[in-house]
């Protein structure tokens, strides 16, 4: 059963579950009937980040660009390019090989950001029940949902959630941070050259 999960919550993945070590990490989201004329189209990206909490080079950063990182730990499934549910519940995912992902690297940070949203006039404000889940894939069993509620308005990129090393063990951290600027000032934030 699905540990659910409020923002600034964190808990432990791999501790009480050591046989945990491919997950799943699905996003999902609907966006909000208006007028606005353009499609939505949500990106989901994920940050390898060091102990400073920024990448070692922009490799580290896992995108619709950039689908599979370097060491094989970090895989995106793909970019939907109109949110539109297919036969997964998930807009977006992203596969993690725990056992894979470099000892240099502390957190994996999950993000979801409009693309065009300046030129679209797009902001959260307008994405309603985005979340983040993470399922075990060996048993394909949702093991955390954090679900994000309608905390934002103007903000055009939030980081989700994240999974962070601990005393050798991993464990998941529901974020919920909102930035303005899009996947610019996340980039930024965490030092991929723009």
């Amino acid at each position: 059963m699905a540990v659910n999960l409020d923002k600034g919550q964190r808990v432990d993945l791999t501790k009480g579950n050591p046989k945990l070590t491919k997950i799943m990490v699905g996003l999902g989201w609907d966006t909000k009937k208006y007028d606005g004329g353009a499609d939505f189209d949500l990106d989901a990206c994920a940050f390898l980040l060091d102990a400073n909490d920024k990448v070692r080079d922009d490799y580290d950063f896992v995108f619709y660009n950039n689908l599979t990182h370097s060491s094989g730990a970090v895989q995106h499934m793909g970019d939907n390019l109109t949110g539109a549910d297919g036969e997964a519940e998930d807009d977006e995912q992203i596969q993690v090989d725990l056992t894979k992902i470099p000892a240099n690297i502390e957190k994996v940070a999950f993000t979801v950001t409009i693309h065009e949203a300046d030129e679209r006039k797009q902001n959260f404000g307008q994405v309603s029940n985005a979340y983040i889940r993470v399922v075990d894939l060996s048993s394909n069993q949702e093991v955390i949902r954090y679900d994000l509620g309608e905390d934002f308005s103007l903000e055009t990129a939030v980081v989700v959630g994240e999974i962070y090393r601990k005393s050798g063990e991993w464990k998941f951290n529901a974020i919920g941070s909102g930035f303005n600027g899009g996947l610019r000032a996340l980039c930024q934030n965490f030092g991929v050259e723009v």
